[in-house]
């Protein structure tokens, strides 16, 4: 089950007063009020959704009419009636198509994804592995976000992310590279935002 939620700054006891699972949803929040991702009646899949705070303003934000789908290797709390979550490993395709049929879905209308890699402390494998987080994203996204779909997704920047841009670039338009505010003084994470072509 998922750690005790300890507030140590002013994001994460603003999260904790406002019953979020975690300082990540400001991130969310900030992207989404910007670039305008989630509407109304949308379904929407998330990756690496533990401990589920992008599922909270998710649910909001699309509504009774929408569907959340979040999906984590690790347990995840209930959220809300629309959220429907799986413990699930996000390169199982077969298994990920399957829950999405049992929902009456074939694609979704968004794919967001906060997932880091559990850091090494060595910046260049942490960002590497990150990388491959995100290129394994993109996989789900190639199958199930529908064209015209948006994806959000977290990357460490360093030496590989110059050439993954590229790889997002192609496959996806009118893209996105923002640091946002809620983001950790010293990190390296920014997050990607493009529509599927």
């Amino acid at each position: 089950m998922p750690k005790p939620y300890v507030p140590n700054d002013k994001w994460s006891q603003r999260a904790a007063a406002e019953g979020f699972r975690a300082r990540s949803v400001y991130k969310l929040q900030e992207l989404d009020e910007r670039y305008g991702i989630l509407r109304e009646g949308m379904n929407v899949l998330d990756l690496g959704a533990a401990p589920g705070s992008w599922l909270q303003y998710t649910s909001k934000e699309v509504g009774p009419k929408g569907k959340v789908i979040g999906m984590d290797i690790t347990p995840i709390l209930p959220v809300a009636e629309n959220v429907h979550l799986y413990q699930q490993d996000i390169t199982d395709f077969s298994a990920i198509e399957k829950i999405l049929s049992e929902l009456g879905l074939a694609s979704v209308d968004v794919v967001l994804s906060d997932i880091a890699p559990n850091t090494s402390g060595v910046k260049d494998v942490d960002q590497w592995r990150s990388v491959e987080l995100s290129r394994a994203v993109m996989a789900v996204a190639d199958r199930f976000l529908h064209t015209g779909g948006r994806i959000v997704m977290k990357v460490f920047r360093g030496a590989d992310f110059d050439p993954f841009l590229l790889q997002v670039r192609a496959a996806y338009g009118d893209v996105k590279v923002k640091q946002v505010l809620a983001s950790r003084d010293r990190s390296r994470e920014v997050y990607i935002v493009g529509k599927k072509l």
